[in-house]
C-alpha cells in the first residue's frame, strides 16, 4: 500500500488527537509547575513530591484504566448509531468512576505507612506524608471527571475536556503560587500548599466539564436519566471486563516508573531529584503519544462498529506511523537540550548532571514508548484487552524491571542502569503489541473477505 494511504489520515488523526494532547499536557504542566515551584525550596522537597506522587500515580493508573473502558464502548455505539446504548454506558461509567475514586482515596490513606518501609531518606518521607494526604482526596473529583472525559472522547468530541483541563491548570498555578510561598493574605504552606492547589483545581475541572457538556445540544440526549436503566449489572460487567485489564495495563507501566523512583531513592536524595526531573520531561512527550492512543481507540472503535476492517487496519497503522515521526523529533530534542533542560528545575550541579545523563536514555525510549501506547489504544478500540495486559506484564516486569534492579545498583550503572531497564521493557512491549495487532487486524480482514466472497457467490447463483 502506498505511503499516501497512511499520511492522508494524519490530518484527521491530529484533529481528534490535538485536544487530547493539550489536555494531557495540561496535566503534566501542572506537575511541571509544581516541580519548578517546589524545586526552589530544595532537593528534599522535590524528592518528596516525587515519592508521594509515586503512590498517587499507581492509584491513578488503576482508576483511569477503568475509565478507559467507556471510550471504545461509546465509540462503537456511536458508529452503530445506537444512542440508547451509548447513554447507558455513559451513566454506568459515571457511577463506576465515582466508586473507584472513593475507593482509591481510602487506599492511598491506608498506604501511607508503606512510605516508611521503602528505604527512602527520612526527611523526604516526612515531607511526602502530608502532601499525599491532601492529593489523595483529589482522586474523587478527578475520577468523576474522567467519566465525562472518556464519554466525550468516545463521541470524538475531545476539545471540551481540553478546555476543562487547561482552565483548571490556571487555577492550580494561581493557588500554588499563593499557597506554596505564602503570597498576600495566604499562609506559606510549601508542599501542602501545592497539594491544596491540586485539590482545588480538580474540583473546578469536574464542575467545568459537567457544566459545559450538559448545556450542549449534541450531548443533551445523553444526560436524560431513566430509572428503568439506572442499574444494569450486565452493563457494569461489560465495563469492568474491559476496564479491569486496561487498568492492569496502565498499572504495570506506571508501577515500573514508580519503581524507578524507589530505586533512585535508595541511591540518595540527589539521584531521586534527578530521576524526578527526567521523568517529568519524558512524561510531557508521552502525553502527546497518549493523545494519538485515544485517537486510535476512537477511530478503530468507529470502524469496528461499521465492520469496515480494511480501513480499520489502515487508519490504525497511520496512527503508528504518525507517533513514530513525532517521537523521533522529541528524541532529537532531548539529546540536543539535555544539559539545559534540567537547569529549569533546580540549581544543583550534581542533580543537573545526573538528569542530563538520564535524558539520553529517555531520548532512546521515546520511539518505543510512543508506539506501545498507541498500539494499546488501537487494541482497546478492538476491545482486545486481556492478551495485551499479559504482554505488558511480561515486557515491564519479567523483562524490563529485573534489568533496572541489576544495573541500577550504586556499584554498577546507578541511575543510568535503572533507566536502561525502562528502555528494554518499553521496547519489548512495543514489539509484542504490534505482533498482536497485526495478527488480529489481518484475521478480521480475512473474515470480511470470506463474508464478501460468500455474498457474491450467493448473488451469482
Amino acid at each position: 500500500m502506498q505511503l499516501v494511504a497512511y499520511t492522508r489520515e494524519f490530518q484527521k488523526n491530529l484533529h481528534i488527537a490535538f485536544p487530547v494532547m493539550m489536555g494531557q499536557l495540561g496535566h503534566v504542566l501542572v506537575s511541571l509547575v509544581d516541580n519548578l515551584m517546589i524545586g526552589q525550596l530544595g532537593a528534599a522537597p522535590l524528592a518528596a513530591v516525587s515519592l508521594g506522587n509515586s503512590l498517587v500515580f499507581i492509584a491513578l493508573s488503576l482508576g483511569i484504566g477503568f475509565s478507559f473502558a467507556i471510550t471504545p464502548l461509546i465509540a462503537e455505539a456511536d458508529g452503530a448509531g445506537d444512542i440508547e446504548k451509548g447513554r447507558s454506558y455513559f451513566h454506568h461509567g459515571i457511577m463506576m468512576c465515582a466508586v473507584s475514586g472513593i475507593f482509591l482515596f481510602l487506599v492511598l490513606l491506608l498506604a501511607k505507612p508503606v512510605l516508611y518501609q521503602l528505604n527512602q531518606p527520612p526527611e523526604v518521607v516526612d515531607l511526602a506524608i502530608p502532601y499525599l494526604e491532601i492529593v489523595a482526596f483529589s482522586m474523587i473529583p478527578l475520577m468523576i471527571f474522567q467519566a465525562y472525559k472518556q464519554f466525550a472522547d468516545g463521541l470524538s468530541q475531545t476539545k471540551y475536556s481540553m478546555y476543562a483541563i487547561l482552565i483548571s491548570n490556571v487555577v492550580n498555578v494561581i493557588f500554588n503560587y499563593l499557597l506554596i510561598y505564602g503570597i498576600w493574605i495566604f499562609p506559606r504552606l510549601e508542599l501542602r500548599g501545592a497539594a491544596i492547589g491540586t485539590l482545588i483545581s480538580r474540583f473546578f475541572m469536574l464542575w467545568f466539564i459537567w457544566e459545559i457538556l450538559r448545556r450542549k445540544k449534541k450531548f443533551r440526549k445523553y444526560f436524560i436519566w431513566s430509572k428503568k436503566e439506572l442499574l444494569k449489572i450486565s452493563i457494569f460487567k461489560r465495563l469492568v471486563a474491559l476496564g479491569f485489564p486496561t487498568a492492569l495495563q496502565m498499572f504495570f507501566e506506571v508501577a515500573i516508573f514508580a519503581g524507578t523512583i524507589l530505586l533512585a531513592g535508595t541511591l540518595g536524595t540527589n539521584p531521586q531529584a534527578a530521576n524526578q526531573i527526567a521523568l517529568n520531561l519524558a512524561s510531557m512527550t508521552y502525553m502527546i503519544a497518549v493523545g494519538l492512543g485515544v485517537t486510535a481507540t476512537i477511530r478503530v472503535g468507529n470502524q469496528k462498529g461499521l465492520k469496515n476492517y480494511k480501513d480499520l487496519r489502515r487508519i490504525a497503522l497511520s496512527t503508528f506511523l504518525l507517533v513514530f515521526l513525532i517521537e523521533a523529533l522529541f528524541a532529537l530534542g532531548f539529546i540536543l537540550l539535555k544539559d539545559w533542560l534540567p537547569t529549569l528545575y533546580i540549581d544543583n550541579s550534581e542533580v543537573i548532571i545526573l538528569a542530563a545523563q538520564l535524558l539520553i536514555i529517555a531520548a532512546l525510549f521515546q520511539l518505543s514508548d510512543g508506539l506501545q501506547v498507541v498500539i494499546l489504544g488501537a487494541l482497546r478500540g478492538l476491545q482486545d484487552v486481556k492478551i495485551p495486559t499479559l504482554i505488558c506484564f511480561i515486557a515491564y516486569w519479567i523483562i524490563g524491571f529485573p534489568v533496572s534492579i541489576y544495573f541500577g545498583k550504586a556499584d554498577k550503572l546507578g541511575s543510568m542502569g535503572i533507566w536502561l531497564g525502562l528502555l528494554v521493557g518499553l521496547s519489548a512491549s512495543a514489539i509484542l503489541l504490534y505482533f498482536r495487532f497485526n495478527y488480529l487486524s489481518r484475521k478480521l480482514i480475512q473474515k470480511e473477505d470470506l463474508v464478501l466472497a460468500a455474498a457474491t457467490s450467493a448473488t451469482e447463483n
